[in-house]
């Protein structure tokens, strides 16, 4: 459990630095110069992320059960994870409509993925680790579209291309990482699993 936690208190205090210390993320960015900073702030990223993955998979099947998930429950986190890898395209293909209508699509992307995964999965760690991600990304959206607003930052509209490129990219990566990834990355066939179960 302790790789898990030390994992989201440096990947998830990482990516949360301009909402509870941007004065000092200014400074070091310049003192350490922007490609400087971004180095650092990649290696504490990956760092951990890594902690997360083997926290997560060390102690997931020791957990404690809190509730056994419904089927449906399966088939929902299935369907959330379809906007969640478009939202995901949208946060890097400029100038598209999605984007530029949310703010920050990679924030909403990851409430989805989060919640769906928060649904389906009933252990302690599953709380923690998919409840710690929804948490931050619905207080760290609120937050970066207060700052949009105060600033006067809006997000521009470059062509319906860009907006077809989302869309198919996204639907194209979800079909993708459901039919062939999920079970190599993670270990689970999510299709397979609900046929089994359904």
């Amino acid at each position: 459990m302790i790789w898990l936690l030390l994992g989201l208190m440096l990947f998830l205090g990482g990516h949360s630095l301009r909402m509870f210390a941007d004065e000092w993320r200014t400074r070091q960015i310049l003192k350490l110069g922007v490609l400087g900073w971004k180095g650092l702030y990649s290696v504490v990223a990956i760092a951990g992320l890594v902690m997360l993955v083997i926290g997560y998979a060390a102690t997931r099947g020791a957990s404690a059960v809190l509730w056994t998930p419904p089927l449906w429950s399966y088939h929902l986190a299935f369907l959330l994870t379809l906007p969640a890898f478009v939202l995901l395209v949208a946060a890097y293909v400029p100038g598209n409509r999605l984007k530029a209508r949310v703010g920050h699509p990679m924030l909403l992307a990851t409430k989805f993925w989060a919640l769906g995964h928060l649904l389906c999965n009933g252990r302690v760690v599953d709380v923690l680790l998919f409840g710690s991600f929804l948490a931050w990304a619905i207080v760290l959206y609120v937050v970066s579209r207060r700052r949009d607003r105060r600033l006067g930052i809006t997000y521009p509209r470059l062509g319906w291309g860009r907006d077809v490129a989302v869309w198919v990219l996204g639907l194209a990566l979800w079909f993708v990482f459901a039919h062939h990834l999920h079970a190599w990355l993670i270990g689970i066939d999510p299709l397979v699993w609900m046929r089994a179960r359904g």
